[in-house]
């Protein structure tokens, strides 16, 4: 360092733990070193260390550090489609719903899942449900460490959304998608959600994801972003509509 008071180190790798020696010298000889230790910040925005894709089901899914959690950088797309009209079942058969019976919508935005067939009928929060193994279901805990990583509900929506607008035809989202920047890595996208009676709603404008924590019988922790909003919202919602699903590893 010279006569230099300060060194900034790049190329770092996130939440890792450093240790550096220094020491005075001169002509007369050397201090006795001084040992300092730092963990550099936690990891967001990059894929998970030794991680960074998933295969399952015929797809490959992006891994996304979030704190010291591994997310799929994907909604979830497995299983056979079946219409809207009809219910998922406990069949030993992993079925899902594409937007408006599309599956095209799939290929973009993932399948959507009743609550009861995302878990593959237990109760149990943090179960492996459909995800693939060592992975499971985030419990609503889960997604309040994520987004309080992030700076809190009220602006870790802004932070997870993808960025761009279909009016500009850079994204998936209506304008104004408000305070999007992404920069958790999250790319939360908007496919929007199926009711009981097999209508879909607000593609493009609101992204709906599970958790695997129910609040009571019948009603069970979700969260939502949406176009106009940078919030992220947590509220409890029938377990018989469907919604988007993501993974997060097991420790």
């Amino acid at each position: 360092m010279g006569t230099a008071l300060t060194n900034t180190e790049t190329g770092l790798t996130c939440n890792t733990a450093y240790t550096r020696y220094a020491w005075a010298y001169s002509v007369c000889g050397n201090s006795t070193p001084v040992t300092l230790s730092q963990t550099t910040s936690a990891c967001a925005g990059v894929p998970c260390p030794g991680t960074p894709t998933v295969s399952y089901g015929g797809q490959t899914y992006n891994t996304v550090q979030i704190g010291s959690q591994c997310w799929f950088k994907e909604n979830l797309n497995i299983g056979t489609r079946i219409n809207g009209a009809l219910e998922q079942t406990n069949n030993s058969i992993i079925e899902k719903y594409c937007y408006n019976d599309l599956e095209s919508n799939c290929n973009i935005y993932g399948g959507l899942y009743e609550w009861s067939e995302m878990m593959q009928y237990v109760t149990t929060a943090g179960v492996k449900g459909i995800c693939p193994t060592g992975w499971h279901i985030p419990t609503d805990a889960e997604w309040t460490a994520s987004t309080n990583f992030l700076g809190g509900e009220s602006v870790s929506g802004g932070k997870m959304k993808s960025t761009g607008t279909i009016e500009a035809g850079t994204g998936l989202w209506y304008a104004p998608n408000t305070g999007a920047t992404n920069e958790s890595g999250f790319t939360a996208g908007p496919a929007g959600f199926r009711i009981y009676n097999g209508a879909f709603y607000s593609i493009g404008s609101v992204g709906y994801w599970w958790s695997s924590s129910e609040e009571v019988t019948s009603y069970a922790w979700s969260r939502n972003t949406t176009s106009s909003y940078s919030n992220v919202y947590r509220f409890d919602n029938t377990e018989s509509g469907s919604m988007s699903v993501r993974c997060v590893r097991n420790f």
